[in-house]
């Protein structure tokens, strides 16, 4: 398992890349985030994915550590995520890595037409 961590935007953004195979198995974006209300920042936790192939082998588990870790690192007071209501498998798993079911995510979608980036 080799491991990367990418420091981007200004270090207001890592993202963590777990390769195995010579081939991208998981990876994950920590946000670093201010606001007026606490002098310490927090993290956001979005889009941690574990390839299909590769699941099963705590790689999604590895890289919430390493999150973890890397808020912690930089201070950060708390770490929030969102997860859909339709996998409540996920919020189980995310539970036993020590979260806490905190509220409710509300959303409006900004733009219909949103592409999803590739690497292309």
């Amino acid at each position: 398992m080799n491991i990367k961590k990418d420091i981007i935007k200004d270090s207001l953004m890592v993202k963590i890349t777990v390769t195995e195979e010579g081939q991208e198995a998981g990876r994950c974006f920590v946000y670093i985030l201010h606001n007026d209300l606490h002098a310490e920042p927090f993290a956001y936790l979005e889009d941690v994915f574990v390839a299909e192939k590769f699941r099963g082998q705590k790689i999604g588990t590895k890289l919430v550590e390493l999150a973890v870790e890397e808020a912690k690192s930089r201070g950060c007071y708390k770490m929030i995520f969102t997860t859909r209501h339709a996998k409540p498998e996920v919020q189980e798993w995310y539970k036993k890595l020590g979260f806490k079911d905190w509220g409710t995510e509300f959303r409006m979608d900004l733009k219909s037409d949103s592409k999803i980036l590739t690497k292309d």
